[in-house]
């Protein structure tokens, strides 16, 4: 057991860069929005919803169908694409996985029917999930520690302003255009990553690199085995865990923010984008805190306060208090998340640095498969009542700080910042 973690040891280090130093804007801003083509492939058209019912003819369900497929394909997607990463390199899955997003995004807005439809999300949802997987582990490749933290949390902060622009944009959208224009535009977005990833994005997993790895895993299956240690899985769980917290709120949004409370789809898309902008803004802090504050910690708070705004949440639907009160709560409990996406994931993948891939991959699986898990969820009480809601999220969010305190690193120092040591990876 020394053996394996001495081995494990070796290969951070060989594994990690020279420096841990500031990844160059332009690249995070195309790997941003590589992260972005899911927020606005799922929030854009979410007001579209009750002309599309009409429109393909069918029912309210077949058409929240057409989300649930695409999450499904990102999760799939994810353990595809990022185990051919760590084969054969970051740039070549990630070029060809963009092209067929492409054509997959074009079937979406020219599909006949809704079978149709949710098949072409499907395939969106698989070739779009290149992007994401990859380029998390590009982040990995390049930085480690608090450097890789903070670079997570500006991806969080460019990519925040997909789900701001995004449900306003669509609410706008979808008179003039219909929902079939809107997802014309969702084309559009693929096609600018398509062209950002040509013109920034280099290879970050040499075959230099990926020669290391095969050589030091003969004998020793010791970086394969580093995706079952507790610390990995305790931090992925966390990060998969509070992501199926904001995809329950996503999914239940649009009921809770019409229906219940009364919005027009422009007020929805503005309170949505409220909540968008809190997330945003605490990921902006959380990349900014993280050279003065252990990354851990700083997960841990955010956890905290997104429990304390699930438990208000349950309180407000139990006691039969004014719907509008739940407009407080869920904010507090988005833009808490902030501090707990970027800070989850760089602690998850920060001992993996030879399979950041797959890493990457199973960190995305789990995010998604949640997501899509308790999308439908949410919605088993009818239009009318915050209950499910209610359940979903505090269930989901005391789980994600379950698993973060099982995957707490006792071998490292909890006080490690991004000014103790260039190589520390996190706690």
């Amino acid at each position: 057991m020394t053996t394996t973690a001495g081995n494990a040891e070796q290969m951070e280090r060989l594994l990690a860069p020279e420096e841990s130093r500031p990844i160059p804007g332009r690249l995070l801003l195309v790997l941003a929005l590589l992260s972005a083509v899911a927020p606005f492939a799922t929030d854009l058209y979410l007001s579209a919803f009750p002309s599309m019912t009409a429109d393909l003819g069918t029912t309210a369900t077949s058409v929240q169908l057409t989300l649930t497929a695409f999450l499904i394909g990102i999760a799939l997607g994810q353990l595809v694409f990022g185990p051919l990463s760590d084969r054969f390199g970051r740039m070549a899955p990630l070029v060809v996985g963009s092209l067929l997003c492409l054509a997959a995004s074009a079937a979406t807005a020219l599909a006949p029917t809704v079978e149709a439809l949710v098949a072409a999300r499907f395939a969106q949802g698989i070739t779009g999930a290149a992007g994401m997987v990859i380029g998390r582990a590009i982040i990995s490749d390049l930085a480690v520690g608090a450097a890789a933290a903070r670079a997570f949390s500006l991806m969080m902060l460019v990519g925040g302003i997909a789900p701001v622009v995004a449900p306003v944009l669509g609410s706008v959208l979808v008179d003039p255009l219909g929902w079939r224009g809107v997802l014309w535009v969702v084309f559009a977005i693929v096609a600018a990553m398509f062209v950002g990833v040509v013109a920034v994005v280099r290879e970050t997993h040499t075959a230099e690199r990926r020669a290391k790895v095969r050589a030091d895993r003969v004998g020793s299956p010791s970086a394969l085995r580093a995706l079952g240690s507790r610390v990995y899985l305790g931090n992925a769980l966390a990060f998969a865990f509070a992501f199926a917290t904001m995809m329950a709120y996503i999914s239940a949004s649009p009921f809770v923010y019409q229906v219940m409370i009364g919005f027009s789809e422009v007020q929805y898309g503005i309170a949505f984008g409220t909540n968008a902008i809190g997330l945003a803004a605490v990921s902006a802090v959380s990349a900014r805190l993280v050279a003065t504050h252990p990354v851990r910690r700083l997960a841990g708070t955010g956890l905290a306060l997104c429990l304390a705004a699930a438990i208000a949440i349950v309180v407000i639907v139990a006691s039969a208090a004014p719907v509008w009160l739940l407009v407080f709560p869920l904010w507090v409990a988005v833009a808490s998340l902030g501090l707990v996406f970027g800070n989850a994931t760089a602690l998850a993948l920060g001992g993996v640095a030879g399979v950041a891939g797959s890493a990457s991959a199973v960190l995305g699986a789990l995010q998604f498969g949640l997501g899509a898990l308790v999308s439908p969820l949410v919605g088993i009480g009818g239009e009318h009542t915050a209950a499910p809601l209610a359940a979903v999220m505090l269930v989901a969010v005391s789980i994600a700080c379950v698993a973060f305190m099982l995957g707490r690193d006792r071998r490292r120092p909890d006080a490690c910042s991004g000014s103790d040591a260039p190589h520390c990876r996190g706690d």
